[in-house]
């Protein structure tokens, strides 16, 4: 008996010079989608690589399975998010198996874990690896966490698994993906993570242009999908409240007590209520950009979990 699942599941793969574990890992992901699933599919999105990853992409698909595959080649390196965009909006499945890497430091069976969670009525479960995240990421998820309006904590992933409504819903707010993981986070529909045993050292993944843009990203990030921007400015402005207080204090007593320079208290006077008026005109202008970035960058303007009707 064929106890396969019989949902159609699409495995998007991101490449870029892997011609070193792109063959094993492509191999053993089709292992995987054959023994359990009746429908698959994997689409490999080759993000502009210098190696012979595609060759060796296009060799596999030659060989006898039941594996559609697909290789989609960019005209030019874009990026983790936009190239893994291109792979998504190709996909039919029901479900969308999302490969950020081609390291693979976790038994194929976690895949099922995610899987089976997604079934359990989640539309986003992504799958995390049990040890210690690098002191970067710790960072960048720490402020991004303090400064989003999602409860959702945001931690570096390997791998996740999406429902086709996820996809559809995520396409009709934004034409555009800066960040995936943010714009899944604040799609309003039911999210989880599974921390997985790792069980091999991971190896050098990015080269540097992967390492170029990922910092650029991070960049980013922080300032589309999170207040840090308009914090900060407000901070920076009660600072200088403070500083020109005290500046004014202080020449007001230097005056009184001491027989200043000809001009020096009305300059010091002028240069710190001068600075603190930049500030707070900074805060204003910040505050108007996010409030432009929330209309026509997200376009959305409300999202919900579930609809459910009470009464017939």
């Amino acid at each position: 008996m064929d106890n396969r699942e019989k949902n159609f599941i699409s495995a998007v793969v991101y490449v870029h010079n892997a011609e070193d574990r792109i063959g094993g890992f492509i191999k053993e992901l089709i292992r995987f989608l054959e023994d359990n699933f009746e429908n698959s599919e994997i689409i490999c999105v080759n993000d502009f690589s210098s190696d012979s990853s595609a060759d060796i992409i296009r060799g596999l698909s030659t060989e006898p399975n039941r594996m559609c595959i697909s290789l989609v080649n960019m005209s030019y390196f874009h990026g983790l998010e936009l190239a893994m965009k291109a792979g998504t909006d190709l996909s039919i499945g029901d479900f969308v198996l999302e490969l950020d890497s081609t390291f693979m430091d976790y038994r194929p069976e976690a895949i099922m874990d995610v899987y089976t969670r997604v079934l359990e009525g989640f539309d986003i479960v992504s799958a995390s690896p049990d040890r210690k995240e690098k002191f970067s990421s710790r960072i960048f998820y720490k402020v991004f966490d303090c400064f989003t309006p999602t409860n959702v904590m945001m931690q570096t992933e390997t791998f996740r698994i999406l429902s086709r409504r996820v996809i559809n819903r995520v396409s009709n707010e934004n034409k555009t993906v800066p960040y995936r993981k943010a714009l899944y986070s604040t799609s309003g529909l039911k999210t989880d993570n599974i921390r997985y045993e790792v069980v091999k050292d991971k190896l050098k993944d990015m080269d540097a242009d992967e390492k170029k843009y990922r910092t650029s990203l991070a960049i980013d990030s922080l300032i589309l999908f999170t207040n840090l921007g308009y914090e900060f400015s407000k901070v920076m402005s009660l600072f200088m409240i403070f500083i020109t207080v005290v500046v004014l204090v202080y020449t007001v007593v230097a005056f009184i007590i001491s027989n200043p320079i000809e001009g020096w208290t009305s300059t010091i006077l002028f240069l710190s209520v001068a600075f603190f008026g930049l500030f707070v005109i900074l805060t204003i202008i910040i505050k108007y950009l996010q409030i432009i970035v929330e209309l026509v960058f997200k376009r959305k303007n409300y999202s919900y979990d579930s609809i459910e009707k009470l009464t017939k």
